[in-house]
């Protein structure tokens, strides 16, 4: 899929007007169930989703002993399978040394850069989303978890007021498209409800596994603003707020989308 900019006069008459809500929790449902059964046939079957081979990827980097000390994530966290059970559903998460809110991605590039003590992967890099992608899959099925700590209470505010704000030339917020609109298609897409529940994903239109924050910069593009560096908190604490809105609606690492 090739993204088109529409005119100012399309948007206006798809996402003119209305009031902002956000979607009650019996209409709550995963960007999967807004897919054609083609693609969620693709991502039900891991021999056809070809996020796969990311997991794979991480899977070996799991077990690679790096930096002076020659350690691996699993020289500290054993089998991921049974030690990252969950860790994909409960994150972000709030983290003692920074004091604000830290998400998966954020996590893995320290724990290498600390307890590993090897150069951390870039944001964006297949080695981190290869690591993120086979974590987040350990927690496939289980209920999206945010954890209940009031410390996070600030970053999830400043999500959702991020997720409100009118941005760009064409003065639309996130919640323009996945609050006011998420029945309807835009360039032959559906629209989504924003849930982040199969992060990282294969899209089709990548070729490749992306991350949540690829995927926003995207749609900031989309709307002619300017977008988040990789990495900053500005997006950890939109994801945050995404990740409540998501609480309860099952895990689906990796996702595929058109």
């Amino acid at each position: 899929m090739v993204w088109r900019k529409p005119g100012l006069a399309v948007f206006a008459i798809i996402f003119g007007g209305g009031a902002m809500a956000e979607i009650a929790g019996e209409e709550k449902k995963s960007g999967s169930g807004f897919m054609s059964r083609e693609t969620q046939a693709m991502q039900a079957d891991d021999t056809s989703n070809p996020g796969m081979f990311s997991v794979l990827d991480g899977e070996r980097l799991w077990r690679e002993p790096v930096g002076p000390a020659m350690k691996s994530c699993a020289s500290c966290h054993g089998d991921a399978e049974v030690s990252m059970r969950g860790a994909a559903a409960r994150h972000p998460a709030f983290d003692e040394t920074s004091g604000k809110a830290i998400d998966l991605a954020g996590r893995i590039k320290l724990c290498r850069r600390d307890k590993q003590t090897a150069e951390p992967f870039p944001r964006g890099s297949e080695e981190l989303l290869a690591l993120t992608t086979y974590v987040g899959t350990q927690s496939r099925g289980m209920p999206v978890a945010p954890p209940v700590d009031e410390r996070l209470t600030p970053s999830r505010e400043n999500g959702k007021r991020l997720f409100e704000a009118r941005i760009g030339q064409l003065d639309l917020s996130c919640a323009s498209c996945h609050d006011d609109n998420w029945d309807k298609r835009l360039g032959g897409s559906p629209i989504t409800q924003a849930h982040p529940t199969g992060y990282p994903i294969y899209r089709l239109e990548w070729q490749s596994v992306g991350s949540l924050q690829r995927r926003m910069r995207n749609c900031m593009v989309g709307v002619r603003a300017e977008p988040y560096e990789f990495g900053s908190q500005e997006f950890i604490d939109l994801e945050a707020y995404l990740n409540t809105r998501a609480s309860g609606l099952a895990v689906e690492t990796p996702g595929v989308r058109p």
